[in-house]
């Protein structure tokens, strides 16, 4: 069911947008070789307790095995849910982060994907097309339109590098849970409800170096691309007005 949000309600998820590309700004210059993923995660615990939230990822997922950090942190060929660890970044990484915050009650849900040193040729392509994915489907979000113009207005811009699209995860609703109807998926398949004035949802295009084929790892959440090759994920949570739409988290490194 979709759950349409008021002016009052997307509010709240705007300042917790808000508070997350704030913590996003600062945390991007520490991604950097030598520094282990864990490090990072707990900077990010700590910066999000200070500014009167709560990790909205810390804990999420089934019981007998929730997700450990509040910060997703994936590289190279991890393609979403990296799980940090005593693992040090090193040059020429493709290092993704994906985090959210609930503030009061609204959740915001953001990702970037961090180039580390001089990283190859191949490597930034790959992260300035997957950038460049995301924000081809915000400029296909319109009020009465159909979701599923996002998935086409994505896969077009990757396939036409000769890119993977990952299918089996995808971008969903959010604001009041971390997740909510309805998937905001990044090929065109499932089901293609009209957008309305009160949507707010995150784009999310996971695009892959080979194929979009991917695993999940022994550890229940990280998901590795099947053939090996690197992988970069972006997103942003975006509302729906009946004359414009809103990109919520704030647009980084432009």
């Amino acid at each position: 069911m979709l759950r349409l949000k008021n002016e009052k309600q997307i509010d709240g998820i705007r300042e917790s947008c808000k508070a997350l590309s704030a913590m996003f700004r600062e945390i991007i210059p520490l991604v950097k070789a030598g520094v282990e993923t864990l490090e990072l995660d707990r900077w990010a615990q700590n910066w999000i307790k200070r500014a009167g939230g709560k990790p909205a990822f810390l804990g999420y997922g089934p019981k007998d095995n929730p997700f450990p950090g509040a910060v997703c942190i994936s590289i190279n060929n991890e393609v979403i849910h990296g799980i940090p660890s005593r693992r040090k970044i090193v040059q020429g990484d493709l290092v993704s982060l994906d985090c959210g915050i609930d503030l009061g009650g609204f959740i915001s849900d953001q990702a970037v994907t961090v180039e580390i040193g001089k990283v190859s040729e191949a490597a930034h392509r790959l992260n300035m097309v997957t950038r460049e994915c995301l924000y081809k489907g915000i400029a296909a979000v319109r009020a009465g339109d159909r979701l599923l113009q996002i998935a086409r207005a994505v896969e077009s811009h990757a396939k036409s590098y000769g890119y993977g699209v990952v299918r089996q995860f995808c971008g969903h609703g959010v604001g009041f849970e971390v997740h909510e109807d309805p998937s905001v998926p990044n090929t065109p398949h499932g089901p293609n409800p009209r957008m309305s004035g009160g949507l707010v949802i995150a784009i999310e295009p996971m695009i892959n170096l080979g194929t979009g084929d991917v695993e999940v790892l022994e550890d229940g959440w990280t998901v590795v691309t099947s053939d090996d090759k690197l992988s970069a994920h972006w997103e942003h949570t975006v509302a729906v007005f009946q004359d414009h739409t809103e990109i919520l988290t704030d647009p980084l490194l432009d």
